[in-house]
């Protein structure tokens, strides 16, 4: 089962992280003469500061890590403002474990007797 709560904080942990990067690629981006190389120097920087930072502020694996580098290079802001109140609905439906019965459709068996 898909863990939303979990990829909630992701995308959190995400959201910080693509602030940093941002500001590095902005600060280092005039090393370079063109762009054609910026966005795979900018999803390198996502990658590895996003290893980094979760292993020193977090406890999320390295597989985890890099999901939340990509997240950030992607763009963690948008995808969670997109999911923002999905996330919330959708797993209360799939944790909801109560049925609600009609008072119509329940059978008395004391009625049937009769």
């Amino acid at each position: 089962m898909l863990n939303l709560q979990y990829l909630q904080q992701l995308l959190v942990i995400a959201i910080a992280l693509s602030a940093i990067t941002c500001a590095v690629v902005q600060k280092t981006k005039c090393c370079f003469k063109t762009s054609n190389y910026l966005c795979l120097y900018s999803f390198c920087i996502n990658m590895l500061i996003g290893v980094i930072f979760c292993y020193t502020f977090t406890n999320i694996t390295l597989p985890t890590s890099l999901w939340v580098g990509f997240f950030s290079f992607i763009g963690a802001d948008t995808i969670y403002k997109s999911l923002e109140g999905k996330l919330a609905s959708h797993t209360e439906l799939i944790n909801k474990n109560t049925v609600t019965i009609s008072k119509d459709n329940i059978i008395n068996e004391e009625e049937e007797d009769t």
